[in-house]
């Protein structure tokens, strides 16, 4: 669960609630000059002067986003800030604060929060986001993480869900299910854990799809990217619940279709190798996974010349008129349905 393998362990109730903010976030310090006041006043006070503020926020809960049984603290704090930033990428804008609540239950010490805060100080060193407060809590069972993510754009650079018109081409960045079968794989190694605890995983091979998993790295090169190419996109979303489900939210905000090709997506050798060994289709992988947070945007047919040949980028089809449907074009030039069959958390499947 922790790195910290001390025999002495401090539990929570030593330091208290405010103790305990006090000690985790004593080494965060603001970046920004909009951060007027940050940790430590009833809240925090930001001055975005005359650019538009971004607000997003997500939860992780234990047991429903994470296992701690294979995610360390530390790469789970680090991906906790990455899930909330992708959302302020995917609106061509970018992160600059958030804010951390967390409840765990009296199952951690106070070391087990410091990893996780080693994760969360990292992720905003690197991202170059201030950390201005949030709050803790208990739980009765497990950990729960929320986060609550700023951020900042020029009115003109906004982009939303909606913009996307017939004709735009679809393009997402980096490659896709990786993520997903990195889970695959830790999850397998959990089995053989548990019917022999004395056996150790070789996991060498499959190092690419577990740091997608437990360490993913938001786009956050997308936007300035985009900008130094001239490209604005007219739609963008993040890859979190699947390829699928994301690109059916563009169609219904935008009010189109689509054909997504499937010998356009993007796969990583080892997504293809794994899903392979694991009697996986690589496509549906790629519908379906989730978890990679990558963008997926729409631009204008006028825009390819300046995109092509770019490593980060692939275009994966084009939008339609919404009465054509939304379709997928498999390999054999067929047209399928294209069905949202990403992660839902409320599903009541087992």
């Amino acid at each position: 669960m922790f790195d910290n393998s001390e025999p002495t362990k401090t539990s929570l109730s030593e330091l208290g609630e405010f103790g305990l903010i006090d000690h985790l976030t004593k080494n965060f310090s603001p970046k920004h000059s909009s951060t007027i006041k940050a940790i430590g006043d009833d809240a925090a006070v930001l001055d975005f002067k005359d650019k538009q503020t971004l607000v997003s926020t997500d939860m992780l809960v234990e047991g429903v986003h994470f296992d701690l049984a294979y995610m360390p603290l530390k790469h789970l704090g680090y991906k906790s800030v990455m899930v909330n930033a992708s959302d302020i990428y995917a609106m061509n804008g970018k992160a600059t604060h958030i804010t951390v609540s967390i409840a765990p239950s009296n199952r951690f010490p106070v070391e087990a929060l410091e990893e996780l805060y080693a994760g969360i100080q990292l992720a905003a060193d690197l991202y170059n986001i201030d950390v201005i407060g949030g709050d803790t809590t208990s739980s009765t069972s497990g950990l729960f993480i929320s986060i609550s993510v700023f951020g900042e754009a020029e009115k003109d650079d906004v982009v939303y869900r909606s913009g996307a018109k017939p004709n735009d081409l679809l393009v997402v960045t980096g490659d896709l299910g990786a993520a997903y079968m990195g889970l695959q794989v830790l999850e397998r190694e959990k089995q053989v854990f548990k019917a022999n605890p004395n056996a150790q995983p070789d996991l060498d091979q499959y190092t690419y799809l577990i740091e997608r998993q437990l360490k993913p790295e938001a786009r956050k090169d997308i936007p300035p990217l985009l900008k130094e190419l001239g490209v604005k996109p007219t739609s963008m979303i993040d890859v979190s619940d699947g390829l699928s489900s994301e690109v059916i939210h563009l169609c219904k905000n935008s009010k189109t279709g689509v054909n997504l090709f499937e010998e356009k997506v993007p796969l990583d050798p080892a997504v293809i190798s794994v899903c392979e060994e694991f009697e996986l289709d690589s496509t549906m992988i790629a519908l379906s996974g989730g978890e990679d947070y990558e963008l997926l945007f729409t631009i204008a047919q006028s825009d390819f010349d300046k995109i092509k040949g770019n490593p980060n980028l692939t275009i994966i089809g084009h939008m339609t008129e919404e009465s054509a449907g939304m379709h997928l074009i498999t390999r054999a030039n067929q047209a399928i349905p294209l069905v949202a069959r990403g992660w839902n958390s409320m599903s009541s499947e087992e």
